[in-house]
């Protein structure tokens, strides 16, 4: 497949073919706006009035799935819907479809096919700011967040495995794909411009979903890819790419929420109302069976179980909370002036608008309903590894010391004090005859969740850190008076240690 590399000019360019889509769907909004009754109500044989529901999602972004997948999969949305009252006498015509981004739900909302869509905060700000310019009366409010990071954890930046590259200076005159109008394009840009990389003359940008800039690095057509949740850790977790930048290296927020054309909202409220208590039941399943939820996931959208629970299961790279906070309205902010410096949106829109863009009232309605306050919301988002070590039984302390094991046919995750029991642990598999599926361990000083195989250790006597950096191994190594290894080399250490005692005993 022939890439073609991008000037700034091409870039801008292909953002305005974007924008020019979003200008074609919205020549026929009006149209689709006056008849939005008609559109969403209509009769059916019965005689009931019926009431089309049309929700986009994005099946294999991780983030989106308890506004998606798993309402429509577990029926929950059904469980909620109101039927008394105005609603007594009506029949409810779901509609459901998964997009790989966000760009096409934006284009069916502004054509009134979809009412309530899920996005993170890069396209939620297009699609926000182009409604308020283009909606003909209607607009799009951002109703709640769905999962987060306050730091911006979930977009990275792969390469090919087997390249020598390991920092983002190493890409100066290189190609990098990304998907154009999402959350890891606006992580990219202020990325390369916090490393010093001019995005315009010493890189060259390319548009790929992620299905194409997977195939892509697999043929090397490229150099690196950016993307955002789950494919910087998908793409590894299945053997063909590295990680070398996390988006928790921006430490800016990064969110994916829930957006409702206001006409819909303002016409059913109820029922906007039932889609949220449908999403608080989605992230408690998730919080009380994370692993037979990520089971479940993963035969309804392809994305292996293991990535469904390093994102959201304990300690997950990102946190389940619908409340929209500080943290999300500044990713919105930073995506308005990030937007703006690309020349996607014009001088007149203000970041400080944002407020007024947001509505959590059908929240606090649908926690309201459902019985949950919103210091029990706080209080379940912070997920984090708890209980007692699965080889020692000593208490979990510190959840960033923390490692997890998930065995292969085994149901349940095993949960660490430390990686050194971990390690001991894989040996003790591995003479039962058992294997890991994949192995966790957490940044020392951030608290990330890693998979064990790609990240960076320093042993300290029995103590053993893990770091996503090589650099920040280093930095820790040197302090230590300790050498930086990987997690090939502790495993054959312990491999060693554990045969040494076997001998020891066996005489």
């Amino acid at each position: 497949m022939h890439i073609k590399l991008l000037s700034l000019k091409s870039v801008l360019f292909s953002l305005l073919v974007v924008s020019l889509t979003f200008t074609s769907a919205c020549s026929n909004t009006s149209a689709n706006t006056s008849a939005n009754t008609s559109a969403n109500t209509s009769g059916s044989s019965s005689g009931k009035k019926v009431i089309r529901i049309a929700i986009g999602t994005q099946d294999q972004t991780i983030n989106t799935v308890t506004g998606g997948a798993v309402i429509r999969e577990e029926k929950l949305l059904e469980k909620y819907l109101p039927k008394t009252g105005k609603y007594q006498n009506v029949e409810y015509k779901i509609e459901w479809s998964s997009s790989t981004s966000a760009p096409p739900i934006t284009n069916k909302m502004l054509a009134n096919q979809i009412d309530i869509g899920s996005m993170a905060d890069f396209p939620a700000t297009i699609n926000l700011t182009t409604f308020q310019k283009k909606g003909n009366g209607v607009k799009t409010v951002l109703i709640s967040s769905l999962a987060y990071s306050p730091n911006g954890a979930g977009n990275a930046v792969v390469v090919p495995t087997d390249t020598p590259y390991k920092k983002l200076a190493d890409l100066k005159g290189k190609t990098i794909s990304v998907p154009f109008g999402t959350s890891a394009h606006g992580m990219l840009l202020r990325a390369l411009k916090n490393e010093g990389i001019d995005a315009q003359k010493e890189v060259t940008l390319v548009s790929q979903s992620p299905e194409v800039g997977g195939t892509s690095l697999r043929s090397r057509q490229i150099d690196a890819h950016a993307d955002f949740v789950p494919y910087g850790e998908l793409f590894p977790f299945r053997g063909f790419a590295r990680k070398i930048y996390d988006g928790a290296q921006t430490e800016t927020p990064t969110f994916h929420g829930v957006v409702v054309r206001s006409d819909f909202a303002k016409e059913n409220p109820e029922i906007v109302v039932a889609y949220l208590r449908a999403m608080l039941e989605a992230n408690q399943r998730f919080r009380e069976q994370p692993e037979a939820l990520s089971a479940k996931l993963e035969k309804w959208t392809g994305v292996e179980k293991e990535i469904f629970y390093m994102f959201l299961g304990p300690s997950g790279i990102q946190k389940l909370d619908p409340r929209i906070q500080p943290y999300q309205i500044t990713a919105l902010k930073n995506s308005v002036t990030t937007l703006k410096q690309i020349g996607k949106l014009d001088a007149s829109v203000n970041p400080d608008d944002i407020v007024s863009w947001t509505d959590d009232s059908y929240l606090k309605q649908a926690l309201k309903e459902s019985n949950i306050s919103e210091q029990d919301v706080a209080k379940s988002a912070d997920n984090l590894i708890r209980g007692n070590d699965a080889l020692t039984q000593e208490s979990i302390q510190d959840p960033k010391l923390a490692a997890q094991i998930w065995v292969e046919g085994e149901d349940k995750v095993l949960s660490f004090a430390s990686i050194k029991n971990m390690l001991t642990k894989l040996q003790q598999l591995k003479s039962e005859g058992k294997t890991a599926a994949v192995a966790f361990v957490h940044d020392r000083d951030k608290g990330w969740k890693l998979f064990a195989q790609n990240s960076f250790y320093v042993r300290n006597g029995d103590q053993v850190s893990a770091f996503l950096l090589e650099k920040d191994a280093q930095a820790f190594a040197g302090k230590a008076g300790a050498k930086v290894a990987s997690f090939q080399e502790l495993q054959q250490l312990y491999a060693k240690n554990t045969q040494s005692k076997d001998l020891a005993v066996a005489r």
